[in-house]
């Protein structure tokens, strides 16, 4: 039987703010209410102590793609997120013949079942071609709601999100059935107006994909979908926080106008993240990494990031000024809200599976938990 552990000394932090001097407590793989007297304590005095970090858009790690890889190679992406504090993950495919991506369904829903994955997120191919980004446009269809299904079957169960270019044939009846089977429907690739997101919104969507790329920019007299996604309360915005998808301009209007309960940062990771420059592959199309930045051989757009969610995290407080608090929002309890898992994760709060990452007091991580067990343990002194 695992030893109860009291995490105690640190920055915690709760739902209803910092705790100066906070403990958690571990009974085996969940957070625990008290302890007994034989408990192991563990001293982090002088670092913080928060939620494990949620991923709700992440293609792949460590030189490893969720969309083309063998089982192995997506957990060892799975894995190089976990030692950069993301606890929680969906694997994010990339547009595809229909029946390749229903095989991936496949593969990726019994990573889900076995609990590696907390999802799958169908990024394409029901997008726009005048936004498709990295994204293959002979490959690219309109969101017909029996493939939109097809998909879904093929998942069966596990999917927890499809982004759609909502303006296309289909869009809108693909939107409201995945809102009826409690599927995000997120907007992203999008070629839309102003009043075609507004009716997507009332359609069912739910996300922005990545707010601000692979979008019309926001304009004075035609203001497109971003003016829409922002003023709506109903929609949640994904932020890519690298510092090269978005201005920290951009970041704070995100902010300012949708709260720190509607921003849930994500990583939008390809296979480069936490391995290093070189050719990689983003679907069927190349990819060059440089001084970690991913962009298309061909035509040079930017090809998802490199980016991990310690990174992020640290960004948003030293450089973005965000307060601790929101930032934990953004990247723990907002993602597990939107995906239905916030009755396990996204906060430290007794019952909870133990999952917490440890920073010093410059955030960089010291130490990440998941179920109770140190995926990195802190080197205490």
């Amino acid at each position: 039987m695992a030893a109860v552990k009291v995490l105690s000394g640190a920055r915690v932090v709760l739902p209803t703010g910092v705790v100066e001097g906070g403990r958690v407590i571990v009974d085996g793989t969940r957070i625990a209410g008290s302890a007994p007297g034989s408990a192991e304590r563990v001293d982090l005095t002088g670092h913080w102590v928060v939620p494990g970090f949620v991923d709700m858009h992440v293609h792949g790690g460590g030189g490893a793609s969720f969309t083309n890889g063998t089982v192995e190679d997506v957990l060892k992406g799975i894995h190089t997120h976990r030692l950069h504090g993301t606890t929680t993950m969906v694997a994010s495919t990339v547009t595809g013949e229909m029946d390749f991506l229903a095989q991936r369904a496949g593969l990726l829903s019994e990573l889900v079942e076995q609990g590696d994955l907390a999802g799958i997120h169908f990024e394409g191919p029901f997008i726009s071609p005048c936004r498709k980004g990295a994204h293959s446009e002979d490959l690219l269809r309109h969101p017909d709601p029996a493939e939109v299904r097809k998909l879904m079957d093929a998942a069966r169960g596990t999917a927890k999100m499809f982004t759609l270019a909502t303006e296309l044939p289909g869009g809108l009846d693909s939107v409201r059935l995945l809102a009826e089977h409690g599927v995000i429907a997120a907007i992203g690739h999008t070629d839309a107006t102003y009043e075609q997101t507004v009716e997507a919104i009332d359609a069912g969507a739910s996300v922005a994909t990545h707010l601000y790329n692979a979008m019309p920019a926001l304009g004075h007299r035609a203001p497109g979908p971003i003016a829409a996604l922002l003023e709506d309360e109903r929609i949640t915005v994904e932020l890519i926080n690298d510092g090269t998808h978005l201005h920290p301009a951009s970041l704070e209007l995100a902010f300012h106008h949708k709260g720190a309960d509607r921003v849930a940062f994500i990583t939008d990771a390809m296979d480069a993240a936490g391995f290093g420059d070189g050719l990689y592959h983003l679907g069927p199309l190349e990819v060059e990494v440089k001084e970690g930045v991913a962009r298309l051989v061909e035509g040079g757009s930017i090809a998802g990031s490199t980016l991990t969610l310690d990174r992020a995290f640290r960004r948003a407080v030293t450089v973005d000024d965000l307060a601790v608090e929101d930032a934990v929002r953004a990247l723990s309890a907002n993602p597990a809200r939107l995906l239905g898992v916030y009755d396990r994760v996204g906060s430290l709060e007794p019952g909870k599976d133990a999952d917490l990452v440890v920073l010093d007091e410059a955030f960089a991580l010291k130490g990440v938990m998941r179920r109770g067990e140190w995926i990195v343990a802190p080197a205490l002194g």
